[in-house]
């Protein structure tokens, strides 16, 4: 359908320019509220045990994905016979909010201003908004190196993913994705409280994000090469170090990103007071700056507009050969 190439298009350049809309709730905060309120009575039903967990994780999986997926379905596909302009509106309104390029820029800026012109705690507080991670022993190599691999997965996770699934089926499954990724976040944690509940989730946000994570990887890589970064290396350190973490997707971007700056990403770090040993990602060809963190987000829009681009591209050329 045109409309959704046009609300893809439309949406993306939104993003660019406004960021996130601050001013309004955000629909990805109405999916949070739906998965605790969710959480919390399917819990009171089902027993304690792990069976009982497993299948009340499934449940909660299954409610929010339908319901992700059914509502701006069932608006788009009312409105669009009617009021098609509208619908388009909508879509590329919902397009604008579900995208996070703006933001995640911004967000990772913040962390580079206190590290430049504020000090190392207020560093510290500023990262620890963005990453899961604890921050308060962290030096100023570890708060850059944290800020600059939240850009580099959030690219596909904030941008590419949900560009990609907005492409393929429109604000819907963009939708879709956005709950899936959700669910992982707050529920996919490896600990007591959700090792069994938030399983489900986590297995179908690995399922969701593993195409998309790999397409965002190659995509940053010519990003590197028509950017001025080092393209080769990134391509090299993909190649070589896309599977160095416990996810099956985190470090294909995180690999690309750490080839095409020099330097080496992810190593040790502390969740909720352990310490986890985790591999590194990249060689340390130089040691990574707070400079890093603007040359991650150069390079964070750079593969954004060459996926916009391509995925603009595929559709239109899908929609003169069905026409």
């Amino acid at each position: 359908m045109i409309y959704h190439t046009i609300a893809l298009a439309a949406g993306f350049i939104l993003d660019l320019i406004f960021g996130d809309p601050r001013w309004l709730y955000h629909p990805v905060c109405l999916i949070g509220n739906l998965i605790s309120f969710l959480e919390k009575r399917i819990r009171k039903i089902l027993p304690k045990t792990s069976s009982g967990e497993l299948t009340g994780g499934l449940i909660e999986v299954l409610i929010v994905c339908i319901l992700s997926l059914g509502i701006p379905a069932v608006i788009l596909y009312t409105l669009y016979p009617r009021l098609p302009w509208l619908a388009l509106l909508l879509e590329s309104f919902w397009c604008y909010q579900l995208l996070a390029t703006r933001s995640l820029k911004d967000e990772s800026m913040r962390v580079y201003d206190r590290l430049k012109y504020g000090t190392l705690e207020e560093a510290r507080k500023a990262v620890s908004m963005i990453v899961g991670r604890d921050t308060a022993a962290l030096t100023e190599e570890g708060v850059t190196k944290a800020a600059v691999e939240t850009v580099a997965e959030n690219a596909s996770d904030g941008v590419i993913a949900p560009m990609l699934y907005m492409a393929i089926g429109g604000a819907p499954l963009m939708f879709l994705y956005k709950g899936i990724n959700t669910m992982d976040s707050m529920l996919g944690y490896k600990n007591d409280r959700y090792l069994y509940f938030g399983r489900c989730a986590a297995k179908l946000d690995d399922a969701a994000n593993y195409l998309p994570s790999r397409i965002s990887g190659g995509l940053m890589v010519l990003a590197a090469y028509f950017s001025g970064f080092d393209g080769w290396n990134a391509w090299k350190i993909f190649r070589r170090d896309s599977r160095n973490h416990a996810s099956p997707n985190s470090a294909q971007t995180e690999s690309v990103m750490a080839g095409a700056l020099d330097v080496q990403l992810a190593g040790n770090a502390y969740y909720f007071g352990k310490l986890y040993e985790k591999p590194t990602i990249g060689d340390p060809i130089r040691l990574i700056e707070p400079e890093d963190i603007r040359r991650a987000n150069r390079l964070l829009y750079a593969t954004a507009i060459t996926g916009v681009v391509l995925f603009l591209l595929i559709r239109i050329v899908l929609i003169l050969c069905w026409s």
